[in-house]
C-alpha cells in the first residue's frame, strides 16, 4: 500500500539529536517521496492521544536543514507510557475505561497516518513497540519506525544512540568551568554529576573528553597545576564503589593539592540511597515508567556527604551537567550518524518495514532496522573496554569489582 501520510513524534527526555532527526526525516522524504504529507504530533505521545499536530508545509520543507543547528525538539516532548493506563487517565490524556493504545490507534487512523516515526530512548521505543504490536494484532495497517535517542547510550541492541557523543562533549565543556571551582576554597570537593540512570557510558565518555581537553593545556606552575584540574575519580553504576578505600586514596590527593574532582554517574549508588531512604520511612518518587526520579534523591549530594568528612573537605560543591548537555545541538559526529539513520528510516518506512534503526550490536554493528521485540532499555556500560580501563589507570583509580548487571 502506498504511503500517503507520515507522522513524526519525539518523546522522553531531550538529547542533542531530536531537532536534527526531525529535519533529516523531512529532508529525506522531500528528496525521495515529495508527495508524501508529513505532520508532527506535539508533545510526544501526549499529543498523539489528544490529536494535536502541526503540518509540515512547503516552507518548512525548504527550511528543514536549519533544524540541524538547534537543540531541543521543534514539536516538543513528554514522558507518557501508553500501557500505563492509570497514569494516562490521571493526566487527562484518556477517559476512565479507555485503553490508551486503542485511543492512539484510532487517532492515527482518523489522521490518515500510514507511517509513524518515533524518535526517543528506550522508553519511547518500547512504547512504540507496544503500539506496533497492538496495531498488528488489531488489524491496523500502519508502519512504525523508531530512531534511538538517549544520552545514556543504553538501548539494547543499539551500539550508539543518537546524541550521546554530543552529550559527552558538552558535559566535558561544562566540566571545564565546574572543575575551576577547586580554586574557590581551601580543601574543595567538587562533584560533577552526569546523567546515566543505569548506564555509566556517558559519565565515562564525558571524563574521557575532559581528559583529552586537559591534555592539550599548558600550565604555568605558581598554583596553576594539571593535578588540580585533573579528574580524580570516575564512578559508574557498573562498578562497585569502595567508599572507605576511595576516601583513603582521595584524601592523599586532597592533602597534597587542596582539592578533589569527582565525575559521578547519577545512577551510581542509587540502590544504596533508595534503601537508606526507605529505611528512614521516606517515600521514593517514581515516574510513569516506574523509574526512580533521580533529581529527587540527589546522588551527588549523597556522595558528597559520604566523602566530605573522610577527606576533611572544607566545602563541597555538586554540579549537574545533564540539562546543559542534553539540550545542545548535535555535533558533526552525531550529525553524520543521524543522516545515515534518517535516510534508512525513510527507506524502511516506504517499504513497510517496522522497527528501530540503529547499529545492531548483535549483527556485527551493521546499521539496520532492529526488530521491535528486541528493543530494551537499561543496557549496561562495559567497564572492560580498553579506553575506560586506560582512563582509570591514568587517574590512579582501582577498577574494583563489577556491580550486578554489568557485562
Amino acid at each position: 500500500m502506498p504511503v500517503r501520510r507520515v507522522a513524526l513524534l519525539t518523546a522522553g527526555g531531550l538529547a542533542p539529536c531530536l531537532s536534527s532527526a526531525v529535519g533529516g526525516l523531512v529532508q529525506r522524504y522531500t528528496e525521495v517521496a515529495p508527495d508524501v504529507e508529513i505532520i508532527g504530533y506535539l508533545d510526544g505521545y501526549a499529543g498523539l492521544l489528544e490529536g494535536r499536530h502541526l503540518p509540515v508545509t512547503p516552507d518548512v520543507r525548504e527550511k528543514a536543514h536549519l533544524l540541524h543547528g538547534f537543540g531541543g525538539s521543534p514539536i516538543g516532548n513528554s514522558r507518557v507510557k501508553l500501557t500505563n493506563v492509570k497514569d494516562c487517565v490521571k493526566r487527562g490524556l484518556v477517559k476512565e475505561g479507555e485503553d490508551p493504545l486503542h485511543v492512539a490507534a484510532e487517532q492515527l487512523t482518523r489522521d490518515g497516518v500510514d507511517v509513524l516515526h518515533t524518535i526517543g530512548g528506550d522508553d519511547t521505543n518500547t512504547t512504540a513497540a507496544d503500539l506496533a504490536a497492538y496495531l498488528h494484532e488489531n488489524g491496523y495497517e500502519l508502519t512504525v519506525v523508531g530512531l534511538p535517542k538517549t544520552v545514556d547510550n543504553d538501548v539494547i541492541p543499539i551500539k550508539q544512540s543518537l546524541g550521546a557523543w554530543t552529550a559527552a562533549e558538552q558535559g566535558a565543556l561544562f566540566a571545564r568551568n565546574v572543575v575551576a571551582e577547586h580554586s574557590s576554597n581551601p580543601r574543595m570537593l567538587v562533584i560533577h554529576e552526569v546523567m546515566g540512570r543505569h548506564c555509566g557510558w556517558l559519565t565515562a565518555a564525558t571524563a574521557l573528553e575532559y581528559k583529552k581537553w586537559l591534555s592539550q593545556r599548558e600550565f604555568t606552575g605558581f598554583g596553576n597545576l594539571a593535578e588540580k584540574w585533573d579528574v580524580h575519580a570516575v564512578y559508574v553504576p557498573e562498578l562497585e564503589i569502595d567508599i572507605d578505600g576511595e576516601a583513603k586514596r582521595l584524601k592523599e590527593i586532597m592533602d597534597e593539592f587542596g582539592g578533589v574532582n569527582i565525575f559521578l554517574s547519577e545512577g551510581a549508588g542509587v540502590d544504596a540511597i533508595v534503601a537508606e531512604l526507605i529505611e528512614a520511612g521516606e517515600q521514593v518518587q517514581r515516574d510513569a515508567f516506574g523509574h526512580v526520579k533521580i533529581d529527587t534523591i540527589n546522588p551527588g549530594t549523597w556522595f558528597g556527604k559520604q566523602f566530605a568528612a573522610r577527606l576533611g573537605a572544607e566545602k563541597t560543591m555538586t554540579w549537574k551537567s545533564g540539562y546543559f548537555a542534553r539540550s545542545a545541538a548535535a555535533n558533526q559526529t552525531d550529525l553524520d550518524l543521524i543522516k545515515q539513520c534518517t535516510d534508512l528510516a525513510v527507506d524502511a518506512a516506504l517499504r513497510g518495514e517496522s522497527g528501530v534503526v540503529g547499529q545492531d550490536e548483535e549483527a556485527g554493528d551493521v546499521l539496520r532496522v532492529c526488530e521491535f521485540p528486541r528493543i530494551k532499555g537499561g543496557k549496561a556500560f562495559n567497564p572492560d573496554v580498553p579506553w575506560f580501563e586506560d582512563l582509570l589507570t591514568e587517574i590512579g583509580q582501582p577498577k574494583g569489582a563489577k556491580a550486578h548487571g554489568a557485562r
